[in-house]
């Protein structure tokens, strides 16, 4: 199959494109389908007009129009359709029902439909109201837009890929049939980290975050208590806040004398990870409750699984999909901080049990979260649409 993947945005500094499209889009094309990435990198205009292929995947950041207010972004996804019939796809892949991407849809759907390739909308967030609409500093023009392109692009596709059970249940609230709803999780890719010297380091906790699911304040408090039990224990964050989060964070620390047991790294390399999550004795997950973190699949989250990391998480949403309890990670109820810490400060205490549930987390994962295996219900979702 000619498959084309349209975002709406680059491969960076956001992730949808880099950490769900790229590597779905990479073990599709290990299958033997010819996969091309269309982006619009508006956020890192430089880069527009690069060309490249990574591990058969070729993608292209379009070249970007003239910055005229009102034209910028018709002219950008006529652009993207443009350059995506040209290549006379069987299927375009269309990631996020909003934006460059929704538009590139809505103008497609314009075209006869025995002469337009099937359309296929991916959906990894929800966009509308209780979603990002309400965490994202958008205009309320722009809020009303993203929830009409969100609720159109969804009842509109000819599939429907979701990354989490709750997207999915709130695809058919919409009244899009079952039929043309796909569940594809995040996935993993091979990852190495030699774990076998970290119970004998000194304890630490780790943290690997953009912060936003959460209050800072949660995480120091956990940190309070477990070094009441544990005084050596120290915190290593790793992550950078989508809106200046990890300021806080600091601050706060400093405010309640934990400054000294808080290292902060910052957002580090890919590559770099595996360096970080062999210093872990284990890492926490706290997550708030919300529409938006219901919606999400944490990619973070399966990195930490899948290289053998042992979690404590708050069990929301996906994270209840990812985590079996006792067996390859702890969880707890949302909030309770008091459970939480207890649940940290146990698994600290009992490093046999910690490396075995670490060990456990890695097999399960790579084995049920594999996009080598996740992207056969891609290709249902392309064949199944009748």
């Amino acid at each position: 199959m000619r498959v084309v993947m349209v975002g709406p945005f680059g491969l960076h500094p956001r992730g949808t494109m880099a950490v769900r499209a790229l590597p779905m889009a990479q073990a599709l094309a290990a299958r033997g389908h010819a996969v091309t990435m269309l982006l619009p990198p508006w956020q890192t205009p430089e880069e527009a007009g690069l060309r490249w292929e990574e591990e058969g995947v070729a993608i292209e950041n379009i070249p970007l129009p003239p910055p005229i207010p009102g034209l910028f972004h018709l002219h950008t996804a006529l652009r993207l359709v443009r350059r995506a019939l040209s290549l006379r796809p069987d299927v375009v892949h269309l990631f996020k029902p909003k934006a460059y991407s929704g538009l590139a849809h809505w103008l497609l759907d314009r075209l006869p439909r025995r002469r337009r390739p099937r359309l296929v909308v991916d959906t990894d967030d929800w966009e509308g109201p209780g979603g990002w609409n309400d965490l994202a500093p958008y205009t309320p023009v722009q809020r009303a837009f993203f929830a009409w392109q969100e609720r159109w692009g969804l009842t509109h596709a000819d599939g429907v890929t979701v990354a989490s059970r709750t997207l999915e249940s709130l695809v058919w609230s919409l009244g899009v049939p079952p039929s043309r709803v796909f569940y594809i999780p995040n996935g993993v890719r091979p990852a190495t980290c030699d774990r076998r010297n970290s119970a004998r380091r000194v304890p630490c906790i780790l943290l690997y975050t953009r912060f936003f699911e959460f209050p800072v304040s949660r995480v120091l408090e956990v940190l309070r208590r477990v070094r009441e039990r544990m005084p050596e224990i120290r915190l290593l964050v790793v992550g950078k806040g989508l809106f200046g989060e990890e300021e806080e964070l600091l601050q706060e620390a400093r405010q309640a004398g934990l400054d000294e047991a808080v290292e902060y790294a910052g957002w580090v390399k890919p590559e770099e990870l595996p360096t970080y999550f062999a210093q872990a004795a284990l890492a926490i997950y706290p997550f708030d409750d919300t529409l938006v973190n219901r919606t999400k699949c944490p990619v973070k989250l399966l990195e930490l699984l899948a290289a053998g990391v042992p979690v404590v998480a708050e069990g929301v949403g996906e994270i209840r999909e990812v985590i079996h309890h006792g067996e390859t990670g702890w969880l707890v109820e949302p909030g309770d901080i008091e459970r939480f810490s207890e649940a940290v400060a146990h698994l600290l205490e009992e490093t046999p049990l910690r490396e075995r549930m670490g060990q456990a987390a890695a097999r399960d994962v790579r084995a049920r979260r594999s996009w080598d295996q996740l992207v056969e219900h891609v290709e249902r979702s392309w064949y199944t649409m009748g």
